[in-house]
């Protein structure tokens, strides 16, 4: 593996990271400083975290961004569900983003446990 961008978790947050961006740019005005931010940040923070802990010369610290990667997934997965309360996504839509949520959680989990293991 050449770089980060080789990893398939890291190519798949980044499509999510697309997507969210997408479906918040029709979230109602009044979110443009609440909701909307909040959950394109913990998005943006999953694979910039997978990069940057990549990077890192320690697997004790690629370990730790991965974890804080992890972190951000599941703050975004709370915050999908509260769209979903909110009627600012349709269950359908609420659906296949979950989906995509967590099957990125579990390509984390299953690197962190790989990494962590050397």
């Amino acid at each position: 593996m050449k770089s980060y961008r080789d990893l398939i978790v890291w190519q798949k947050s980044m499509k999510l990271v697309t997507q969210i961006y997408l479906i918040t740019k029709g979230f109602p005005k009044e979110e443009l400083y609440g909701l909307t931010p909040q959950i394109r940040r913990s998005c943006v923070s999953i694979p910039s975290n997978i990069a940057e802990g990549y990077g890192r010369n320690s697997t004790n610290d690629y370990v730790r961004f991965l974890q804080i990667a992890s972190g951000s997934l599941y703050e975004l997965q709370t915050q999908l569900e509260i769209c979903l309360n909110l009627d600012y996504l349709s269950k359908q839509r609420f659906e296949e983003i979950y989906e995509q949520s967590r099957e990125i959680e579990r390509m984390l989990s299953s690197l962190i446990k790989k990494v962590g293991d050397k």
